[in-house]
């Protein structure tokens, strides 16, 4: 199955050279050219890893790259920015909204290529390996019942596969520390995990 990608960017004639790249890869392309219309397109489908610019109407990249890292429907989408602010402070303000690589305009398309292939070959071996270790089906290996997780669980569970320590799982959804250890308490008993590292595998593994 063709890896999906979206393409952002406000230059009409980038996005179709953009386009036109990374389909002749054999990739499935689907364009915006803003942050707003990247999340309608978003609430739509969601991509396997996303290309960005940072100088866009609205929505500017940094804002856009936080927004994605802070739904748990979006938070482990793999970023790139491709953008002609290529100043070091704006690359670590990229790494910082949660991007996974920067690329400065005019770009190399086969360094770009490369990149895209690279993260999303890591991915993909990621989730096999996670798929192996865990080896889980509806009922683990002591037979018991896998309850379901609410939404609020869910999102809990997103958090720490993201690497978020309890004070931060807090104050990111605006609850308190007791409340995000009680529910990590509850996912542990329903799904008979041991540990925050046998969460973080099961978000990996649904993914």
């Amino acid at each position: 199955m063709a890896k999906r990608l979206l393409v952002v960017d406000d230059e009409a004639h980038l996005l179709r050279a953009l386009e036109a790249l990374l389909a002749g890869e054999g990739f499935e392309v689907t364009t915006a050219r803003s942050g707003a219309e990247a999340m309608v397109k978003l609430a739509q489908s969601v991509p396997d890893l996303i290309i960005s610019d940072i100088r866009m109407p609205g929505i500017n990249g940094y804002e856009f790259a936080r927004q994605l890292r802070e739904s748990s429907r979006t938070a482990l989408i793999p970023i790139i920015f491709l953008t002609a602010k290529g100043e070091s402070g704006d690359r670590i303000e990229g790494f910082r909204a949660g991007v996974d690589a920067y690329f400065t305009k005019p770009f190399i398309p086969g360094e770009l290529l490369a990149v895209v292939k690279n993260i999303l070959s890591r991915v993909e071996r990621t989730h096999a390996e996670i798929a192996k270790m865990i080896g889980r089906s509806d009922k683990d290996e002591a037979g018991f019942y896998d309850e379901a997780l609410t939404e609020a669980e869910n999102n809990i569970a997103t958090s720490v596969a993201r690497g978020l320590s309890n004070k931060e799982i807090a104050a990111e959804m605006q609850i308190s520390v007791r409340t995000v250890e009680n529910h990590i308490s509850h996912i542990l008993d329903k799904k008979h995990f041991s540990n925050r590292v046998e969460i973080a595998r099961h978000v990996l593994e649904r993914k």
